[in-house]
């Protein structure tokens, strides 16, 4: 803003004595906007929006010669599967550029795109702030991970009787798969729930424990050999990958540029 805190107070002062509301209550140790503020907010962002736009356009951005910090949000599965290509392109083209990486899920997306802690977030998504943009970069299926060399593909009853591990960042002990398979009147056990995807195949290795995950996640895992993928023996369902972005930097020449990177590097292999 490039105000000192006296100045910003008595703008605040004015604002609410022009509203007659607090706007901002305290809530613990932080401030949150009053509910009159968060309408005020939501019949201004086109006209912010707006604004923005207009300043973006006037600024340029050289991949080459930038020096600026974009922060994003990525899922674990997206940094841990797609991120390492992602970075080495960003490395090459614009070797001057900072990238802060937070991690998100569909829970955590929406107020850190709001608060405009990220300016891009990649995740499987619901409910999006009302200014938020988003889009799909690819339909995912799932991929059934096994360490064992017993050869041939696994029956339904071999995948109900065989321990289960589950990436889960929120320490759930059921999934979609659980879902799945309730439909057919059958149910898995679950032995292992860990946060991440990094470190899964060695917890996986000498093992009889399966991991369900997604199909870009399944072939990272793979590569490093030691583990092989395979089609789940239920009917499962494709999930879709979101990117979504702030409206008020739709046009911003830099982000543009990277939104057409993560694009590139995370959409569907098949579209490009």
């Amino acid at each position: 803003l490039f105000l000192g805190q006296p100045a910003i107070s008595a703008a605040l002062s004015r604002l609410r004595g022009l509203f007659d509301d607090p706007l901002f209550v305290r809530t613990g140790r932080s401030m949150e906007p009053s509910a009159r503020a968060v309408e005020i907010f939501a019949l201004l962002s086109p006209a912010l929006d707006s604004i923005s736009t207009a300043v973006s356009r006037a600024a340029e951005f050289d991949p080459a010669t930038s020096t600026a910090v974009f922060r994003i949000g990525l899922s674990d599965d997206v940094e841990f599967a797609l991120l390492p290509q992602l970075l080495k392109r960003l490395r090459a083209e614009s070797p001057g550029i900072v990238l802060v990486v937070r991690r998100v899920n569909y829970i955590l997306m929406p107020g850190l795109l709001a608060s405009g802690e990220i300016s891009i977030g990649v995740s499987y998504t619901a409910d999006l702030p009302a200014n938020a943009k988003r889009k799909v970069l690819r339909r995912s299926l799932p991929k059934l991970l096994r360490a064992d060399s017993v050869p041939g593909s696994l029956s339904l009853d071999d995948f109900c009787a065989r321990p289960h591990a589950l990436v889960s960042f929120a320490g759930d002990l059921s999934g979609f798969i659980d879902e799945e398979l309730e439909k057919l009147d059958r149910k898995r056990h679950v032995v292992l729930a860990v946060p991440q995807f990094n470190g899964l195949g060695t917890l996986l290795a000498g093992t009889d424990i399966l991991a369900t995950v997604p199909d870009y996640a399944a072939e990272a895992l793979t590569s490093a050999g030691g583990l092989r993928a395979e089609d789940p023996p239920l009917p499962v369902r494709s999930f879709e990958l979101h990117m979504a972005w702030r409206g008020s930097q739709d046009n911003d020449p830099g982000e543009r540029w990277l939104r057409s990177r993560i694009q590139m590097f995370f959409g569907d292999p098949d579209s490009l």
